[in-house]
């Protein structure tokens, strides 16, 4: 949506809606709608992702992270647990090391 200028950087201001018990967010630690992420699962791991939003079940305090991706080329759209993503810098060959964005958001200070 819109835009808000401070300190003569750009940024994007965060889409939140609420359907039913659901409420999604387009910013969360840090991450806005299409930055890279790492999915830390076997499987996922070895695929390409971007953070798509946040959601909350407002009833049952629920979260995770919609991401979207996969393999080269495909555009699937996927939900993990908020432990399981991290920076792309965490990802080291197979393994993945440091702390998630849940455990260490990535915010901006100023």
């Amino acid at each position: 949506m819109g835009v808000s200028e401070l300190n003569g950087l750009v940024k994007k201001r965060a889409v939140v809606t609420t359907q039913g018990n659901l409420k999604r967010s387009t910013q969360w630690a840090g991450l806005t709608t299409g930055d890279p992420v790492v999915v830390n699962s076997e499987k996922e791991l070895r695929h390409s992702w971007v953070f798509v939003a946040h959601v909350t079940n407002i009833v049952t305090n629920d979260e995770w992270v919609e991401v979207r991706g996969g393999r080269s080329g495909e555009m699937k759209s996927r939900s993990f647990r908020c432990d399981l993503i991290y920076p792309p810098t965490a990802k080291k060959g197979a393994k993945v090391v440091g702390l998630s964005y849940a455990e260490a958001p990535q915010l901006n200070l100023q």
